[in-house]
């Protein structure tokens, strides 16, 4: 019996970019939902964070508003944290994937990767092809670099 597990470049999203931003900056926009909540999502969409409980076994609730007025919601379980390293979730209402997030410090810039596993290569195919993920990741990644460039701008003296 072929083992599933051994290969699962056909059902996995990785996308990897460096920020222009402090780790600790980088960490707190991504593990606050007040911040969270102003650059989550592909373009266009806006959220409303209901629960971030930052910690393993944490639940964090949202609903994402697509611009054309649909709520979707998700749910995802906390599975790791390490402060400034590493993010990992469990999205449990459909498409079921894991996300990892690494972080990277960099002198004051920060290199993010972002891993999405998929349950099966059916659900990552669906996902693709019906919600643009592997677009919206990329979306989601540069509407956090924009976001950070803001806030940086907003602290600079």
């Amino acid at each position: 019996m072929e083992n599933k597990k051994s290969n699962t470049a056909d059902r996995e999203l990785r996308f990897s970019r460096k920020l222009n931003a402090p780790i600790d900056l980088v960490w707190e926009v991504w593990t606050t939902p007040e911040h969270i909540a102003n650059w989550w999502g592909p373009n266009g969409f806006t959220n409303t964070i209901h629960k971030m409980d930052l910690k393993p076994g944490g639940e964090w609730d949202l609903v994402m508003h697509g611009p054309d007025g649909t709520n979707y919601k998700n749910k995802s379980i906390f599975k790791e944290i390490i402060l400034h390293k590493k993010l990992v979730y469990e999205h449990v209402t459909g498409p079921k994937f894991v996300a990892t997030i690494e972080f990277q410090e960099q002198g004051d810039q920060t290199f993010i990767t972002w891993h999405m596993l998929f349950e099966s290569v059916e659900e990552f195919i669906q996902t693709v092809k019906t919600f643009k993920a592997d677009e919206g990741l990329r979306q989601n990644i540069e509407k956090l670099d924009v976001y950070l460039s803001g806030l940086k701008t907003k602290t600079q003296p």
